[in-house]
């Protein structure tokens, strides 16, 4: 059996960046095992795999190359971006069901797709002294943000970590010490960020690790930044606004762009929302024995 995977990458700025993910239309026949095969095959940090459902518009599953994940951002906003360059969708409010509930996904006629998220669980907050020696930095350097560390799940649940504005691109992450963290604490790994002066166009610049999942370093994460959206609402005084712009992958030299929205009522998160835009790099064909 042969398989067409299209490699799409999301969170682009005009065409370049962005972080890469596969998607395979017309999934329904495929095993768990045979989606894992062909993740591997493509080698992203996701791959996505779209098929038929009786409710929602779209079933989607979401899989590394070491397992399958509850929802992954940048595989739905390939997967849709896709759907829509194919001609297989047109502008439009769509439902997807995933692992991590049944979403909305927004496909704007400019080829913008915003993708819904789960309302956040706030998940405890850890000690500085023992995220700093994971990520490469002082411990009196990390308390000097004077803002917590904490486990912010939108959809995954990820150690949302701010650095101060200088320090980002300096982190060296211990990939051994940070997986065996990460599956004690049952998180996907750290969403470490610098904040930008107000009034800036960019409201931060991150950094996404998940060492645990074959991630030693992602250059675009939506479900991280819908997490991250939530966490400055609740955390950091912005006069009522509720949009903001991520930049990420800087390090990389795959610098990408993400949107986010979140409304509120009483620092109560009432929905959360995640956007950009993606581009086709090419596609790959996989066959599957037996």
């Amino acid at each position: 059996m042969k398989i067409n995977a299209y490699l799409v990458n999301s969170f682009t700025i005009k065409g370049t960046g962005g972080n890469p993910a596969g998607v395979v239309l017309n999934a329904d026949g495929l095993s768990y095992q045979e989606k894992l095969k062909i993740a591997q095959a493509v080698g992203f940090s996701e791959t996505a795999f779209v098929s038929q459902d009786n409710v929602a518009d779209f079933a989607v599953s979401f899989f590394t190359v070491t397992e399958e994940v509850d929802f992954c951002g940048h595989a739905t906003l390939a997967t849709f971006s896709t759907l829509f360059k194919l001609g297989e969708i047109i502008p439009g409010r769509y439902t997807q069901r995933t692992k991590a509930g049944l979403l909305t996904v927004d496909v704007e006629a400019n080829g913008q797709v915003i993708m819904e998220q789960t309302l956040p669980e706030y998940l405890g907050v850890l000690e500085y002294e023992a995220i700093a020696p994971l990520i490469g930095i002082n411990v009196d350097q990390l308390r000097s943000t004077q803002l917590p560390i904490e486990i912010v799940s939108t959809g995954l649940r990820d150690i949302i970590v701010p650095v101060p504005f200088g320090c980002l691109d300096t982190l060296i992450v211990d990939n051994e010490g940070l997986s065996a963290f990460s599956q004690a604490h049952d998180v996907v790994g750290i969403h470490a960020f610098e904040m930008n002066e107000e009034g800036s166009a960019i409201t931060a610049n991150c950094r996404n690790f998940a060492p645990l999942f074959g991630i030693p370093e992602e250059s675009a994460t939506g479900s991280a930044s819908g997490a991250l959206a939530c966490y400055l609402v609740k955390h950091v005084k912005r006069s009522n606004v509720h949009r903001f712009t991520f930049e990420q992958g800087r390090a990389m030299d795959q610098a990408s762009l993400i949107s986010a929205w979140v409304a509120s009522l009483d620092q109560t998160v009432q929905k959360v929302k995640v956007g950009g835009f993606a581009t086709e790099i090419g596609q790959q064909g996989i066959t599957l024995e037996g």
